[in-house]
């Protein structure tokens, strides 16, 4: 039996809690797990540290995209491999890769299943697994973490969403591996390791977590108008023909913007900046999935 550790995000919830998952871990025959739970995400890193060093070689990760998130960025290159019970209120990892917010399920998949090498990307020196974005997403997720997101789940991010629609737009200069890619006005910068949002809306098509490559997107809609058509386009999976959506794939990628904008990764806010700059880290860690997943 490996050395089993267990990362736990103490504020979020699925199925029995995480009673549940002690017991079914026991059940499995995992009785003494290294075990850490944590108020939030951002304290999440040290305890990943010290299970390392206490020789774990499977991690349990009990959160949403950001416990994920924070967990990967200290896994990412240790060659242990991850286990995710999806228990935030966004989980789009976890979901992108079948894993079902199911205790007993989902230990399952995390003791037996297959394990699947996959990208992460790196912005400004911390790696995401989602998407990492500048402009209206990250500030919707700034508004939607006042203590909407908990009591309201998805529907605070809508909420919030509409009402920065009438936010002024910055300028941006964007190189993709080097050479100038796009220079003008934009209200959001996306950079993508899988190609879903919310509800299974494709926002980058074809985009797969292990293709050595990010999904980079820029979008100039302004308004509530060119935004409702830019989001038509995107619930129909054709965003890429939106007359305010520019897309490419991309290596490395250098942002300069005119203005200090927000940023977030994975659902979580970060500061104001002016320069970001990108890359993935191919195969950067291994994460237990499905039989043939």
């Amino acid at each position: 039996m490996s050395k089993v550790a267990v990362i736990a995000h103490a504020g979020k919830t699925v199925g029995g809690g995480l009673e549940e998952l002690r017991e079914t871990l026991s059940r499995a025959g995992v009785t003494d797990p290294i075990w850490s739970e944590v108020p939030k995400s951002r304290f999440a890193p040290k305890r990943v540290r010290a299970a390392l060093k206490d020789g774990a070689d499977l991690i349990f990760v009990w959160g949403g995209d950001g416990m994920v998130q924070q967990c990967v960025d200290v896994a990412a290159g240790k060659g242990v491999p991850l286990a995710i019970i999806p228990a935030g209120t966004a989980n789009l990892f976890a979901s992108s890769l079948d894993i079902p917010q199911d205790i007993s399920e989902a230990v399952h998949i995390g003791l037996h299943g297959s394990q699947r090498e996959l990208d992460v990307g790196k912005i400004n020196g911390e790696r995401f697994t989602v998407m990492a974005g500048a402009g209206l997403d990250a500030q919707m997720i700034q508004d939607a973490d006042g203590g909407l997101k908990d009591r309201f789940g998805r529907l605070a991010y809508i909420w919030t969403a509409s009402k920065q629609l009438r936010g002024d737009p910055f300028k941006a200069r964007i190189e993709v591996n080097g050479e100038l890619w796009y220079k003008g006005k934009a209200s959001c910068v996306l950079l993508g390791n899988i190609g879903s949002l919310f509800g299974g809306v494709e926002v980058f098509d074809n985009a797969r977590p292990d293709d050595g490559l990010l999904e980079l997107g820029v979008t100039n809609a302004e308004g509530i108008g060119q935004w409702a058509r830019t989001m038509a386009q995107t619930a129909v999976g054709t965003t890429s023909k939106s007359p305010f959506v520019q897309t490419t794939k991309a290596e490395k990628v250098e942002i300069e913007l005119s203005r200090k904008v927000r940023y977030e990764l994975d659902g979580g806010e970060r500061t104001t900046v002016k320069h970001l700059k990108a890359k993935v880290e191919p195969k950067a860690i291994t994460v237990r999935v499905r039989e043939g997943g």
